[in-house]
């Protein structure tokens, strides 16, 4: 489950990105969050993976609390959150196949769990025969699944997707969210962060607004349906 109540960010230059924000997201609900350019979405993000910690509020992810998260304790929290993002973030010189092990190491995962995990999360996004090839031998669409597969690696309970069709053409973009669906279908929590109006609304999900680091509406459909004041 994820919970912020009452979050509020303030960066050191004093820019106020989140105003007591309060969302929830039970597990295994598929979620967009949209909204305009600096309406609050991308400190969200580094929040809820512990990258920044909340200026004033309460943060819960999966059982961990991030309002005063210990250093030891962010690793931990990282395996139950899988993260995508836009610019796919694949390593250009290795394989798809080293750009999985290479994400697994840095996790202490052991041979033998390398070795069953990467297959079956490549052949969950459907590049099981593409495993050697290079980032630069394949298509945007094909480098978003790599990202996607890297994310399953640890078989996280929740998946926070970034723009994650961002660069791609609308074909691509409608194939990797009909993928996300088919991962949430399977347990998995996904939250998806985009501003891609015409997408979203292509799909009955659950969307939450954001403007000026506050919910202005919760609900199924774009436009959802306008959040209490809070």
């Amino acid at each position: 489950m994820i919970r912020l109540t009452d979050v509020v960010k303030e960066y050191p230059n004093g820019v106020h990105a989140l105003n007591g924000l309060t969302m929830e997201i039970q597990d295994g609900e598929f979620v967009f969050m949209v909204g305009p350019s600096g309406s609050g979405k991308s400190t969200v993000i580094k929040v809820l993976i512990g990258e920044v910690e909340p200026t004033q509020g309460r943060v819960m992810v999966n059982g961990f609390s991030l309002r005063n998260i210990k250093e030891r304790q962010i690793p931990l929290l990282r395996r139950t959150v899988g993260v995508i993002f836009q610019d796919f973030r694949l390593i250009e010189h290795k394989s798809v196949y080293d750009n999985m092990v290479f994400a697994m190491r840095a996790v202490g995962a052991g041979p033998k769990e390398i070795k069953k995990r990467i297959p079956y999360c490549l052949d969950l996004v459907g590049l099981a025969n593409k495993s050697r090839r290079l980032p630069s031998e394949l298509s945007g669409g094909e480098q978003q699944r790599v990202a996607i597969a890297r994310a399953l690696l640890n078989n996280p309970s929740t998946i926070i997707a970034d723009e994650p069709t961002g660069n791609l053409d609308p074909a691509r973009s409608l194939e990797i969210m009909r993928l996300l669906e088919r991962i949430n279908a399977l347990g998995t929590t996904v939250l998806v962060v985009t501003h891609e109006k015409d997408l979203v609304e292509r799909f009955d999900k659950r969307v939450v607004m954001l403007e000026r680091g506050r919910v202005v509406s919760d609900g199924i459909g774009y436009y959802g349906r306008r959040a209490k004041a809070q």
